[in-house]
């Protein structure tokens, strides 16, 4: 499935944020060009993307194009390395450019780990093409793919010499800044424009519910928006608690999407023991190192944006939408961006700087705060779980009831051997904007599954890893289990552990890849200590083993931050932590020592590996402290303390 066709990715159904309506003389102009471009228009399209995809210049340098975009995901070099290794040349002579509405096929948004699996077939097609018509001198194959490389930008990233989407300067450039609401949900009804009618060099934007400012400088323009701020009157609108978020969900739940087999109710009934628990997961943000940004300017009524996206034809698109434009009027430019993680599918930057553009005709820079990030942008969705399950005498899974309300699809199937289950889907009227993540809906879902298991092995008193090799079939899943407790020393160190540790472990399957965690864990007062993480993956036929094992262990630590401490609070429509002083994202003395187990399947095709490894620390730690303590604690993010009972029932 591609990702614009994953139901988890909400915020792919959202209109722009604005549209802004056309002059009659824009409204003439346009309609005339898309009456003429629009018999004609696919075709061009179509010749582009062909001819666009590889070329060679007289020196012998090879450029490779792709809308796909680069977050630090290693995209760029796997494209250069794939295609160094089809045509027998060093990488240096491969230039790769990347996210060009203008110059590059449109491949899709750069999100469910589909770069590998669906790209780079297309690079190879146009690979081939290309040697078919430049066949190469013959010479000794030198194997690329399969061997470890190092950025081929890494030169620019350490020495600051690249330019992120923050970075891009154009001549005669205005900083913008843009009036937010104080609350969610909250209108604008009015502003009072005197009151920056002294500024000097101030512009000032209003167009229905936007208004904004720009100026010479990022201080001036947001000095002017504070100062309208003042006088704005604005329509209120009434928000729930986050201390309330498991009710509201529930209470505005809509009819379940279902999946069942066998009969449910009756294992429920006549098996050894059943257990019935809730678990939670909160909103919670991306925290990019990088906010939101762009650069818009337009030239003779063309619209060119430069914009830290990860879907760039999307932006084109919803830039299209706003200003009513064709596409061949808009120019969608996407630097290299200090990351992303699911969190910058959406235009809202692009829209905001090209509107300011427009109305001063010169280029603009708007750039999000943090505080703006934190609020505006959107988040992962929050999760309820009733779960109820049934063993026999032997600890084998029975039944399984499995009602998810407001986080997604993505990861909802079991992958454990069991005759009787029932999976619901909850959709939910979200009090906060949400959407995609690291692992969409797979990463809070995997949490609750694999934090279940445990408490049906206890349930039967069986060993955490024991029980669940007892109760699965699927051999890869099964070999990263494997790998991972023996790397670890699961049995030895369980009976080694020292008063107020733990271990714990959890594994899961996402995307076509297989990852399993072991961590342990030591408490230290009401804080919990992460002292070791041993990990296996397995994503098929590895291209990058350097790059692979770096997207774990980026997976991992990001995975922390949502364990222990990450936690969006909201009350009266207002955020309570929108700022990295009380939303604390894991530190380098929060990082433990991280140990991967590469499991390379050379038999199997390649698919994406910056997601699945995200999903199993959670549990992992959940579980890990179960055993330090005895406290089942079911609410993330992870505290000491934060017990709660499940109901077991027994035959």
């Amino acid at each position: 499935m591609q990702p614009e066709q994953e139901q988890d990715r909400y915020e792919l159904r959202e209109s722009p944020p604005y549209q802004f309506p056309a002059t009659r003389r824009e409204f003439i102009e346009v309609a005339g060009i898309v009456i003429c471009l629009t018999p004609l228009y696919p075709a061009m399209a179509a010749d582009t993307a062909g001819s666009a995809r590889i070329t060679m210049d007289p020196n012998g340098i090879i450029t490779v194009r792709s809308g796909k975009v680069e977050f630090g995901q290693g995209a760029r070099t796997e494209i250069a390395m794939a295609v160094a290794e089809e045509l027998q040349i060093p990488l240096s002579r491969i230039r790769v450019t990347l996210g060009d509405t203008e110059l590059c096929p449109n491949d899709g948004i750069t999100a469910g780990s589909r770069t590998t699996p669906s790209t780079l077939p297309q690079v190879h097609q146009s690979v081939t093409e290309f040697i078919a018509q430049n066949p190469p001198a013959p010479e000794k194959k030198k194997k690329i793919l399969g061997t470890s490389h190092g950025r081929t930008d890494a030169k620019e990233i350490v020495t600051g010499t690249h330019l992120y989407p923050s970075d891009i300067r154009r001549p005669g450039m205005l900083y913008g800044c843009v009036l937010r609401a104080p609350a969610y949900g909250w209108k604008l009804k009015s502003i009072d424009g005197s009151s920056i009618s002294k500024m000097k060099n101030v512009h000032l934007v209003q167009d229905q519910n936007f208004a904004a400012c720009c100026a010479a400088t990022s201080f001036e323009a947001r000095q002017a928006v504070e100062r309208l701020a003042a006088t704005a009157n604005w329509t209120e609108a009434s928000h729930p608690s986050h201390d309330d978020l498991p009710q509201v969900l529930k209470q505005f739940a809509e009819n379940p999407r279902e999946q069942s087999k066998g009969s449910v109710q009756e294992a429920l009934e006549t098996s050894q023991k059943r257990i019935r628990a809730t678990y939670q997961a909160p909103y919670i943000q991306h925290a990019p190192m990088e906010p939101r940004a762009a650069v818009a300017e337009w030239n003779s009524g063309k619209l060119t944006v430069w914009t830290g996206t990860q879907n760039p034809f999307g932006v084109q698109q919803q830039l299209q939408q706003a200003f009513h434009l064709p596409e061949n009027r808009v120019r969608v430019i996407v630097p290299d961006t200090g990351g992303g993680f699911g969190g910058k599918h959406t235009g809202e930057v692009a829209i905001e700087a090209a509107r300011l553009a427009k109305e001063v005709n010169k280029p603009v820079s708007l750039r999000w705060t943090r505080t703006e990030e934190f609020m505006w942008a959107y988040f992962r969705p929050a999760a309820l779980y009733e779960i109820e399950a049934a063993i026999d005498a032997d600890g084998k899974i029975m039944a399984w009831d499995y009602s998810v309300y407001n986080a997604g699809m993505a990861g909802i199937q079991t992958p454990y051997r069991i005759e009787n289950v029932r999976t619901r889907f909850f959709a939910t009227n979200s009090p906060l904007r949400e959407g995609s993540y690291r692992g969409i809906a797979a990463t809070a879902n995997n949490y609750s599954r694999e934090c279940m298991m445990d408490e049906l092995a206890h349930a039967c008193k069986q060993d955490p890893l024991d029980f669940r090799l007892n109760n699965l079939e699927n051999p890869r899943l099964r070999d990263v289990l494997i790998a991972a407790t023996d790397e670890f020393n699961w049995k030895s160190r369980k009976k080694s552990l020292k008063k107020g540790s733990g271990i714990g472990l959890a594994c899961g399957v996402e995307k076509g890849s297989y990852i399993a965690t072991c961590v342990e864990i030591e408490l230290q007062g009401s804080r919990i200590l992460v002292k070791d993480v041993q990990a296996a993956y397995e994503c098929g036929r590895i291209l990058n083993p350097s790059n692979v094992e770096a997207q774990v262990h980026g997976a991992i630590i990001q995975g922390l931050g949502g364990a222990l401490t990450e936690e969006i609070q909201f009350r009266n429509g207002r955020l309570l932590n929108g700022s990295f002083s009380k939303y604390p994202v894991p530190r380098f003395s929060d990082v433990p020592p991280i140990r991967t187990k590469l499991l390379d399947r050379p038999d199997l095709t390649s698919v994406g590996a910056s997601e699945t490894p995200i999903i199993t620390i959670a549990p992992a730690i959940v579980n890990a402290l179960f055993q330090a303590t005895g406290e089942r604690t079911r609410s993330l993010p992870v505290k000491p303390g934060r017990s709660q009972d499940s109901r077991t029932e027994s035959a």
